[in-house]
Parts: structure tokens; sequence; C-alpha cells
């Protein structure tokens, strides 16, 4: 324990970045409470080590306890709204550059399947093609290939 207090400024520092490590790498930056906990951990400790601050444990608590209620306050919204960000972009794969020939007619009624890679999978189109018609996949769903004529 004499150790820890000889060595306070680096023992917040490495404290904090632990935090920082368990925030991100196990939580996947879903909670902010450990992120916000670190770097209040890792400031104190930078400024303990600059000796800005008083290397004492009493220091330490009220510090950081304020750090980490400023950081909460000022950062909770702005990151809750970096992680609400979606990207809808089409993701391309081995399906986009599938092209067959029809063995049926396709049109909206129709139930037609083929099997590609062991699963058989429904056609749909938004516009009638015929059977004979060399298709190429344009969209994949759940369960089911859009085909539009090649």
């Amino acid at each position: 324990m004499a150790f820890l207090l000889e060595h306070l400024a680096q023992t917040l520092v490495v404290l904090g970045i632990a935090c920082l490590i368990v925030e991100v790498a196990v939580l996947g930056f879903a909670t902010f409470v450990l992120f916000f906990l670190g770097l209040s951990l890792v400031i104190s400790g930078g400024l303990m080590y600059a000796g800005m601050l008083d290397q004492t444990w009493l220091t330490a608590l009220w510090f950081n306890a304020l750090v980490t209620t400023l950081l909460a306050v000022f950062l909770w919204k702005p990151l809750r709204r970096m992680q609400d960000v979606t990207d809808n972009k089409e993701v391309t794969s081995d399906f986009a550059e599938l092209t067959f020939t029809l063995e049926k007619d396709l049109n909206a009624d129709s139930r037609i399947f083929h099997t590609y890679s062991g699963i058989a999978w429904q056609l749909k189109s938004k516009q009638p093609i015929t059977a004979g018609t060399q298709v190429k996949v344009v969209k994949k769903e759940v369960g089911a290939f859009w085909v539009e004529p090649n």
C-alpha cells in the first residue's frame, strides 16, 4: 500500500488506462461510465505528476468525483448522438454478381425458387420476366433474391 501512495500519480494513470481499455474492448463503448472515470483518472494522475495537484488520496478522490461528474454532464449527449448514427449503405457481397437463367415465368404473384449454395431462395421482381431470360441478383433479403433482366 505504501508503494501505491508513493506513486499515486502513476497508479491513477494506470487505473485510468485500464478503465478505458475495459470500456472500449470489453463493453464496446456502450456505457460511457468507465470512459468518464478512466478519463478523469488519467487527467488527475497527469496533473499530480506535473505537480499541479497534491499527491494525496483525499485530493484524488474529490478531484476525480468532480471531473467525472463534469465529463458526464458535458459529454453524455454528444457521445450518445455519436452512437446513434447508423450507416444504411447497401453491403455488396458475392450475391451481387450472381446471374442465372429463369426456368419459369416470374411475376408479382409467382412463387419461384432458385437454389444457390444449398439454399432455396425465393425469386422476386418488380417487373414480369419470362422463362429463359438471363437475370442477375440486384438485391437480397432474408430468404429472397430480387432479380432483373441482365
